[in-house]
């Protein structure tokens, strides 16, 4: 439930933001943008964008990251559903990785004339 917030001294001058005031409440929900360039290519992290459901979301990703035929497809996802490893995962949840030595390239020869190498 929005509150009421108490006007701002004058000295704050017209049209400057309430710092006091919680865009929580009057902003749409977050959501991340992912474009591809090109046929085959990864999605890549475009951004972010504001709106009020899925559809909302891809249009305006649209609208923002592909006005110039940057991308070919977009993906939306709503931030709220991503879950990230924090600074402090760093040791125990990436450490097991380095004691197999399989897992990185070294040992594999690339064949001639791949490319992207």
């Amino acid at each position: 439930m929005a509150t009421a917030s108490a006007p701002l001294p004058d000295s704050v001058g017209e049209g400057a933001p309430d710092s006091r005031r919680s865009t929580a409440d009057s902003q749409w929900p977050l959501w991340e943008v992912f474009a591809q360039e090109k046929q085959g290519a990864p999605h890549v992290h475009a951004g972010s964008v504001h709106a009020t459901d899925a559809e909302h979301a891809l249009q305006n990703a649209r609208d923002v990251y592909s006005r110039r035929n940057e991308a070919i497809s977009l993906w939306v996802v709503p931030a709220v559903t991503i879950t990230a490893s924090t600074p402090e995962d760093v040791g125990p949840f990436f450490d097991p990785a380095n004691d197999k030595a399989y897992r990185h390239p070294q040992f594999y020869r690339v064949p001639r004339g791949v490319r992207g190498v």
